[in-house]
């Protein structure tokens, strides 16, 4: 048999590609079908609040999926400092960047140690730190409150930041140490015949090795801080000047839906919505590669 007959038998019938073709084709069509619909249903949400920020409360009421007649950026100063949002804004960033400097620190330190060294009950010490995963904070609530109470933490921020690291190590110690798995075992034995300490081999050499992986796990960790209302709404009852930014959308949603500041409302909820889309907006790349490159062996 000639080489041009072997081809012939080995290719596949020409109906039998066009079938195949056809096949992916709708396949195709229905997958991006699906994610436009995605796409519109999340968006636009966003979109209506952000136009809405910019209308005085009669055009809200009258017309309330229309064009504003004037950008209004009075309703943002209104809700900056009429509102207190200014100051709950502040409370949140003070907190979350607390809360996220003790996550990403803690859990980077004991996901390396789970991923590169070997001890007894490694195993474990790692399942109980992921097991925290399975237990929602609606669960611990109770118990909890009465833990930061007794350790005279309650209505404080170092309380919050505390309480918001706990329950954001589980996740962060199972991503990053499986992140730290995939990084070269060569570089680290290098540096450790160059007399590099095992502190500075993990501060100097593997945390940048690592940076895809801690940008991803820390914005996550920020959209969950940023975003918490149940825990803020236990643990800091008293000092309203402490409340962070959940509580304070909250109570204004109660106080205006009585006064009718529907506009200021909308601007609340915009300038609150601001550093999540702007944190992904600058970070998508690297949550992308950080997603994909703990997968690469």
């Amino acid at each position: 048999m000639t080489l041009v007959e072997e081809r012939a038998v080995a290719a596949p019938p020409p109906s039998r590609d066009r079938k195949l073709r056809r096949e992916w084709g709708v396949a195709n069509v229905f997958s991006h079908g699906f994610l436009v619909l995605w796409a519109v249903l999340t968006t636009f949400p966003l979109l209506w609040v952000l136009v809405s920020s910019f209308k005085d409360d009669g055009e809200i009421l009258s017309d309330p999926f229309g064009v504003p007649g004037a950008l209004r950026f009075e309703n943002w100063a209104r809700a900056w400092t009429e509102a207190h949002i200014g100051r709950y804004f502040f409370n949140s960033t003070v907190v979350v960047l607390g809360s996220l400097t003790l996550t990403m620190l803690f859990g980077a330190t004991a996901a390396y140690v789970f991923a590169r060294y070997e001890f007894r009950f490694r195993q474990l010490f790692y399942y109980l730190f992921v097991g925290g995963m399975m237990f929602p904070v609606f669960l611990a609530l109770v118990p909890l409150f009465f833990v930061v109470r007794n350790a005279g933490l309650l209505n404080t921020w170092p309380g919050l930041m505390v309480v918001y690291a706990g329950y954001s190590l589980p996740f962060t110690v199972f991503f990053l140490s499986a992140f730290f798995r995939t990084l070269p075992e060569s570089v680290a034995e290098a540096a450790l015949l160059d007399g590099c300490g095992h502190f500075r081999l993990f501060f100097r050499v593997m945390l940048p090795m690592a940076r895809p992986g801690l940008i991803s796990v820390a914005i996550f960790n920020f959209l969950s801080h940023w975003n918490q209302f149940i825990l803020p709404q236990v643990l800091m009852q008293g000092d309203e000047s402490k409340q962070v930014l959940a509580q304070g959308l909250a109570s204004l949603a109660v106080s205006q839906g009585y006064e009718g500041d529907y506009s200021g409302l909308f601007a609340g909820l915009t300038i609150a919505m601001l550093p999540v889309l702007g944190v992904y907006v600058l970070f998508q790349r690297q949550i992308q590669s950080g997603l994909t490159a703990g997968q690469l062996k």
